[in-house]
């Protein structure tokens, strides 16, 4: 569970003086990593008549905004609100949505292939694990032009469901994959000690795109501060219970961001990482 993450918003509305069972209440719907779950979860909550809906991800947001154009919507991480018709433009969303996105300034998901090749050396050959609904094609084509930059070889494994994962792993250790990158969606999140555990079982080094990867057992992982955004979102509903609406909130951008790196991962892979990559860390576990 990303029972963490609703912690984060909960501090940020107390934060802003809201005290769940005083004065605001929390309804709280997990998807479990099953995107076809988010219309009913959504219904569900329309019953309840909520004043705000919190979305943690595109396709959450998607079925909200399909469901009402009344209720305001607040996303969290959406990889390209723009592009999946969440809102017209992030200076000026319009309707009733609104949120925190992950559109990535450009060339950001090369730094992925770039931190990968700089901790291993000899990876000449790369796998890219993502989930067929989420990848944003603008973030592949950053890493390809890394990946060529360095000499690396990417390849494409896409999964649509947890229990792809094994066959995907089996496919990269067929295919002789000296390094793995993760793209975060809510199924690689959700599933994420499992798909580390597997890197490990295959011993890959792998690159993740959230901190929560590495704190489970990853390698690596750069990438906003995902607790950071879910602590933001919080001001945004703040706003819009004081009268705010969606359509006047710009879609806020990634501000912070975090590299943190498992050395206790690394050594159990036989990897060194070098000094001069651990000293721009975040954050090093031992």
């Amino acid at each position: 569970m990303n029972q963490h993450f609703a912690d984060a918003f909960r501090e940020g509305l107390r934060e802003l003086g809201y005290t769940e069972g005083q004065n605001v209440r929390i309804e709280e719907r997990w998807a479990d990593g099953r995107p076809e779950r988010f219309p009913d979860l959504v219904t569900d909550l329309l019953k309840l008549r909520v004043d705000v809906i919190v979305a943690a991800s595109n396709l959450g947001a998607m079925a909200a905004k399909k469901a009402t154009t009344s209720v305001p919507i607040v996303f969290v991480g959406a990889s390209d609100p723009v592009g999946a018709g969440l809102v017209e433009s992030l200076a000026r969303p319009g309707g009733n949505v609104t949120g925190l996105s992950l559109a990535f300034e450009e060339g950001f998901a090369g730094k992925w292939v770039e931190l990968l090749k700089e901790a291993v050396p000899r990876a000449s050959r790369v796998a890219v694990l993502f989930d067929q609904a989420s990848l944003v094609r603008g973030s592949l084509r950053d890493m390809e032009t890394a990946a060529t930059a360095l000499g690396v070889k990417l390849y494409e494994i896409g999964v649509q469901e947890a229990s792809e994962f094994e066959g995907a792993f089996a496919t990269m250790a067929r295919d002789g994959a000296g390094g793995l990158i993760v793209w975060t969606s809510p199924l690689t999140l959700r599933y994420r000690a499992p798909i580390v555990q597997l890197a490990a079982t295959r011993h890959l080094p792998a690159m993740y795109g959230f901190g929560e990867f590495a704190r489970v057992g990853g390698l690596m992982a750069y990438g906003p501060s995902v607790r950071e955004m879910f602590r933001r979102a919080a001001a945004y509903v703040g706003r819009i219970l004081k009268g705010a609406k969606p359509a006047d909130l710009p879609v806020e951008q990634p501000t912070t961001f975090e590299l943190v790196i498992n050395l206790k991962t690394a050594k159990a892979l036989g990897l060194t990482i070098p000094p001069s990559l651990r000293a721009r860390a975040d954050q090093v576990i031992q």
